[in-house]
């Protein structure tokens, strides 16, 4: 379900009241679709990531059969010929990308093992993307080892594995970088942090919403559970980084309870929660038989589309009441976590949509 804060204000804005409470101002804001995106939003700063180290390994494979540029070297065989259009799908994703070119002065155009590599697999699957996540949240020099300058010209390098070893340790450290920035000059109103399933691992990913409506993923942790540990770790780290843990702020979250309490310990009074009702009305439908989805569906988006947080809290209670008896596993998700599901319609939000 999509809904959007809905004002004919540019911008959005968490403010204070007197009495020391987070009070958000109407703006227009996706706000119930956003971990709907969160996915998508960790692959796409993976593959910022990805297509700058890429770009730099095809060419240092250029450089290992051309030399080095500008440099005269009479015993060459190779010289550089430009570049031409190459379309890699990093995640699934295609895109072009200029390809340097090499030219052997006796058989023409060589190939560049980095980038036939990129185009014959996808650089950031599943297990790709899980190792840079993981290498990137560690935080370790010793993960990241600087690959030395010989082992890249070295014959051996040209296999897909190599050029996988090539392409995921520099990527990490890319990813690592962005990671890193200083978060304080950041206008971020919202925050919202979700847990994505990759291998074995689950990432746990902050995504910042600034005034704007832009997206910032604002970090990574990866662990084997949602646990409150980790969460309280992240969440450290992101005010370690110049997050403003005494300002008034949205914090969209999908549900989870070790999400809470580490938003609660580290943020306090000044955090509103706001948990996902996409995923609140999935949690509530898998109690429910087919014949009954539809209705119950309907019912809770009347509810969740209202800007009145008592009639919206009413229309809950009357549909957990109409359930209970036939199926009270629905009637129960229904009415745990209420407050936090309608956090928005207590903020004065208009959510439709």
């Amino acid at each position: 379900m999509k809904s959007r804060i809905k004002s004919n204000k540019p911008a959005l804005r968490v403010v204070e009241d007197g009495a020391k409470h987070a009070v958000m101002e109407q703006r227009p804001l996706d706000v119930f679709g956003l971990l709907l995106d969160m996915r998508q939003a960790f692959q796409s700063l993976c593959v910022q990531a990805g297509l700058q180290v890429i770009t730099a390994l095809m060419e240092q494979d250029r450089t290992a059969l051309c030399g080095a540029k500008g440099v005269p070297d009479e015993a060459r065989t190779a010289v550089r010929g430009g570049t031409k259009p190459a379309i890699l799908a990093p995640g699934g994703q295609r895109m072009a990308v200029q390809r340097p070119r090499v030219r052997d002065l006796r058989h023409g155009e060589l190939a560049l093992p980095s980038c036939e590599w990129a185009c014959d697999a996808d650089p950031l699957n599943a297990a790709t993307l899980a190792a840079l996540a993981g290498v990137s949240t560690r935080r370790s020099a010793g993960t990241q080892p600087e690959l030395p300058e010989e082992l890249l010209a070295e014959a051996d390098a040209t296999s897909k594995s190599s050029v996988s070893r090539r392409y995921v340790a520099p990527s990490a450290r890319q990813l690592t970088q962005q990671l890193s920035t200083s978060m304080a000059e950041l206008d971020l109103p919202v925050v919202m942090i979700d847990g994505i399933h990759l291998a074995d691992s689950v990432i746990l990913v902050a995504l910042g919403i600034d005034a704007q409506g832009h997206k910032h993923v604002l970090g990574l942790r990866d662990d084997s559970t949602e646990s409150t540990r980790v969460v309280k770790a992240l969440l450290a780290e992101l005010i370690e980084r110049g997050l403003d843990a005494d300002r008034a702020r949205l914090w969209v979250i999908d549900g989870g309870k070790a999400w809470l309490r580490g938003i609660t310990e580290c943020f306090g009074a000044m955090a509103m929660v706001q948990r996902s009702q996409e995923h609140k009305r999935r949690n509530v439908l898998e109690h429910l038989p087919e014949a009954m989805k539809t209705d119950a569906a309907r019912a809770m988006r009347d509810a969740w589309d209202s800007n009145n947080a008592a009639l919206a809290h009413k229309r809950v209670l009357r549909l957990a009441d109409s359930l209970e008896a036939a199926h009270p596993g629905a009637a129960a998700s229904l009415r745990e976590g209420l407050a936090e599901t309608l956090a928005v319609q207590r903020l004065r939000i208009d959510a439709v949509g």
